[in-house]
């Protein structure tokens, strides 16, 4: 027992060890020059300024968009965001916070793999595969030119999603259950496009273990149902009012159609230049020892002998290359028709489903090849080459110095396309606000305004009118907004022409008590009640666990 422990642990010091390697870019000072480096840092600032408020679950960015503030957290996977808070709470900055998770979700990854793909296949395939996972040239795409920290982040979970489930086939509970339900969740707190993307793959594997690795299959079926739905009920704080009211945003104005100018050409898949270039132009190779590993594992299917593996091993094939079908022209009629998946943007955001297959295809493949092999020295040349190939991938553009102050105060953006900005407001702010709050018209005599309090998410002042006045609230109206005047709450008009989205209200003559509050809606307050009442099923399970154990 203790050798195997000892050479369990080996085996992720040495994955840790050689996931690093690729890191060494991030210890240099100043943030990364990627695609949406910044903007993400910027909104984890406002994260973290809303959770040190004392807002568990932050949803508005009150210093985004020119300072007029931004719904974007609503809509934004809040997991990196969570960790990035927890690196700045124990001292690191900002930018220092957002390479950390960098950093640590490509180690995880790459022993999350580990831990999948050895339950299944042993432990060579498994190291294999996590290091084809973790080098694939798109996940250095994600780090080093998109910057795209939600992507980086979930591709920890699928791997888990997979295994929990598996050990569920092996009647490991209530641990399986468990873990089943926080890989899901945290899939979809990290990236919610990439869980929709990784949900078919998820039911394939389901219905695999259902056929081929159990008995009970009722049970199985049963407890494993409850275990997913138990991931979606516990981020159910972040789905539930992303999805219900994204209606209130551009999002479904500024996707329609933009898939169509972006697919990938079938030989880029093979060969496409590394550069650090737009959407259209940064390489979408698959990777040269993933293709190897792909057609090893062809000579794997046609000499498996134990049916269920072969089929298992026909259905990712199936899979991968259907991903890659996603991609290409040749599927714009899908893409047509099914509209869930224009809400991906990018179709070649399809290339993690396909780095998730050709990995683990690629660990049965050449673990199976070099079985008779050296096992110490094939898994040397296997990853020689595997660095070879992406070496130069594992550079930075340059780096950005920029002081804290620059992500923490009133910044000049929100995203890439405004995609989250409100429907009835414009899509970007142009120019900072003279002030928080203004007077439009007042009847020709003075109002006079004191600013008492300003958080995230409260106002709070005292407005002493001579005659009824109209003010202006420099902030986007988004639902949960109110306004009370001397703790009635008063209508709010953010239609005006004039000012377009923002809140302006009618205050009566006299001193009067103002106070702005962006609160729950009905539909934050029900998706808190779900995720709330899960978290307690699973105190309560591992509870319940602990005591049996100890009985």
């Amino acid at each position: 027992m203790e050798t195997k422990r000892f050479f369990i642990i080996t085996i992720f010091l040495v994955l840790i060890g050689l996931g690093c390697l690729p890191l060494m870019s991030l210890l240099r000072p100043g943030l990364p020059v990627t695609h949406d480096g910044p903007d993400h840092v910027a909104r984890i600032a406002n994260f973290y300024q809303a959770l040190y408020e004392g807002n568990i679950v932050p949803r508005w960015a009150g210093n985004l968009n020119w300072g007029y503030g931004h719904p974007i957290l609503m809509f934004l996977y809040p997991l990196p965001s969570y960790i990035a808070s927890f690196f700045k709470s124990i001292g690191f900055g900002f930018v220092d916070s957002v390479k950390m998770v960098f950093a640590c979700s490509f180690i995880a990854s790459i022993l999350s793999m580990y831990i999948f793909v050895q339950s299944v296949w042993g432990k060579r395939a498994g190291c294999i595969a996590a290091l084809l996972y973790g080098f694939a040239p798109y996940r250095f795409i994600d780090m080093y030119v998109r910057g795209a920290i939600g992507e980086h982040v979930a591709f920890i979970f699928p791997p888990l999603v997979l295994y929990f489930l598996y050990q569920q086939a092996k009647k490991r509970m209530p641990v399986s259950i468990i873990g089943t339900t926080l890989a899901l969740a945290g899939l979809i707190l990290s990236h919610n496009a990439m869980a929709i993307m990784f949900l078919p793959l998820i039911i394939c594997w389901w219905i695999y273990i259902l056929l081929f690795e159990v008995k009970k299959k009722w049970q199985f079926a049963i407890i494993s149902i409850i275990s997913l739905g138990f991931g979606f009920s516990l981020s159910a704080f972040f789905w539930m009012p992303a999805f219900f009211e994204g209606k209130y945003t551009l999002r479904d104005i500024v996707t329609k159609g933009s898939v169509f100018d972006k697919f990938v050409p079938w030989t880029w898949f093979f060969s496409s230049p590394w550069n650090y270039g737009q959407s259209n132009e940064f390489s979408k190779s698959i990777g040269i020892m993933q293709w190897v590993g792909l057609f090893c594992s062809f000579f794997v299917f046609f000499r498996e002998k134990k049916q269920s593996k072969r089929w298992f091993i026909f259905g990712l094939i199936v899979l991968f290359f259907f991903s890659l079908f996603l991609m290409t022209s040749g599927s714009s009629l899908v893409w047509h028709y099914v509209s869930l998946l224009q809400k991906f943007q990018f179709p070649w955001r399809l290339l993690s489903v396909s780095v998730f297959c050709i990995a683990f295809l690629g660990g049965i493949g050449y673990a199976s090849v070099t079985r008779t092999w050296n096992k110490y020295m094939s898994m040397g040349v296997i990853v020689f080459f595997i660095f070879a190939t992406t070496y130069g991938m594992w550079q930075v553009k340059g780096y950005t110095q920029k002081p804290e102050s620059y992500y923490s105060s009133v910044y000049e953006g929100t995203t890439d396309t405004g995609e989250s900005a409100p429907i009835w407001s414009i899509r970007f702010m142009e120019h900072r606000p003279d002030a928080p709050i203004a007077v439009i018209t007042n009847g020709g005599t003075p109002t006079e305004i004191i600013s008492l309090k300003r958080t995230t998410t409260l106002h709070e002042y005292q407005i002493i009118a001579g005659n009824e006045s109209r003010i202006l609230e420099n902030t986007l109206y988004f639902p949960g907004w109110n306004v009370y005047v001397d703790g009635i709450k008063t209508d709010i008009q953010f239609q005006d022409p004039d000012f377009r989205g923002l809140m302006t209200f009618m205050v009566p003559q006299g001193k009067h008590s103002i106070r702005i509050q962006f609160e729950n809606t009905k539909v934050r307050s029900f998706s808190n009640m779900i995720s709330i009442t899960t978290a307690i099923s699973i105190i309560g399970i591992i509870g319940w666990s602990l005591c049996k154990r100890r009985t």
